[in-house]
């Protein structure tokens, strides 16, 4: 299976980098409505100095930072720990948490 080098796996669906580049990107653009509101600064996802134009760095990375992204996107939407944003927000933090620990193997 050499093209299963190329995929990675979200969510049970099988996902190849450039659509995962794409992912990222979309979720920039959210960011980036939101920081134009006024609201979420997002230091979490900028900390890890990583874009969807920096194609050259791993899938891991990508998938990484969209958890981290995710998570920051979903804590902006949420008004409470308890609304469906306010849940996203905390299983993305897992996501995030667990895509980290598989960069450092």
């Amino acid at each position: 299976m050499p093209t299963v080098t190329r995929i990675i796996q979200i969510g049970g669906g099988n996902i190849h980098k450039e659509e995962l580049i794409q992912l990222h990107t979309l979720m920039v653009q959210m960011k980036t409505f939101f920081e134009g509101s006024g609201k979420g600064e997002f230091s979490q996802y900028q900390s890890l100095q990583i874009s969807p134009i920096h194609v050259h760095r791993s899938k891991s990375e990508h998938k990484h930072a969209i958890f981290v992204l995710g998570k920051e996107i979903a804590s902006v939407m949420a008004h409470d720990e308890f609304s469906g944003a306010g849940r996203t927000s905390v299983r993305m933090q897992e996501l995030a948490i667990r895509t980290m620990d598989e960069l450092a193997k």
